[in-house]
């Protein structure tokens, strides 16, 4: 029994190692709600197996095996489909926008100002004063860019526009395809692109390694 229960430890341990690393998991503080989800099933699954010493492994396994699979494919979907992205992972929220602290959307995703206050202070921010724009990214984290720093604004993210960009540099998306052109290269062809400093800097997809 014991050497049974030994056994099914250190095979879960192995083949849970092998399984995280076939989902390509994140830190943990940057896990989305789909792969926290996946994460406690996988836990819960490899718990009951050893808890019950006599059952077979597959019954555990198997269902593991699922999850991955699942999540391997979503994440596929999700790296082509921005919409389906959205729908698994969420939007980040814009919590303060040009220096205003946006209310409505702090009370819709039932955000409290002691929650900003606390997460600026993690981030050595001393007063909301200092802060340009504040962005809720989806792992919870609060991206935070202060008002004596100059920062990249993303236009472009895996060949897809970011239109609130656009708007809060007050251009237009001809004024983005012109600038494409200028350089010779199509939108599908763009990985990364931002503005900074009155300068549009690309990343093309063949660029990477």
């Amino acid at each position: 029994m014991y050497f049974k229960l030994i056994f099914k430890t250190a095979f879960l341990y192995f083949f849970i190692i092998f399984a995280y690393r076939l989902m390509g998991k994140k830190e943990v503080g940057e896990l989305s709600i789909i792969d926290l989800i996946v994460t406690v099933l996988i836990a819960e699954l490899a718990a009951i197996c050893i808890e019950k010493v006599d059952n077979s492994m597959f019954i555990s396994i198997v269902p593991i095996i699922v999850l991955v699979v699942t999540q391997i494919v979503l994440s596929y979907i999700s790296m082509k489909s921005e919409s389906i992205r959205n729908f698994i992972d969420g939007k980040p929220s814009m919590i303060i926008n040009k220096g205003k602290v946006n209310y409505s959307t702090m009370k819709k995703i039932r955000y409290t100002l002691d929650d900003l206050t606390s997460q600026l202070r993690e981030k050595g921010v001393k007063s909301l004063e200092e802060v340009d724009y504040a962005v809720l990214e989806n792992s919870g984290t609060l991206s935070v860019f202060q008002k004596t720093k100059d920062y990249p604004m993303p236009l472009i993210l895996d060949g897809v526009i970011s239109y609130e960009t656009l708007k809060e540099l007050k251009k237009e998306k001809q004024w983005l395809d012109d600038c494409l052109d200028k350089e010779k290269i199509e939108l599908n062809q763009v990985f990364y692109a931002f503005y900074r400093k009155g300068e549009i800097y690309i990343i093309k997809k063949d660029e990477l390694l």
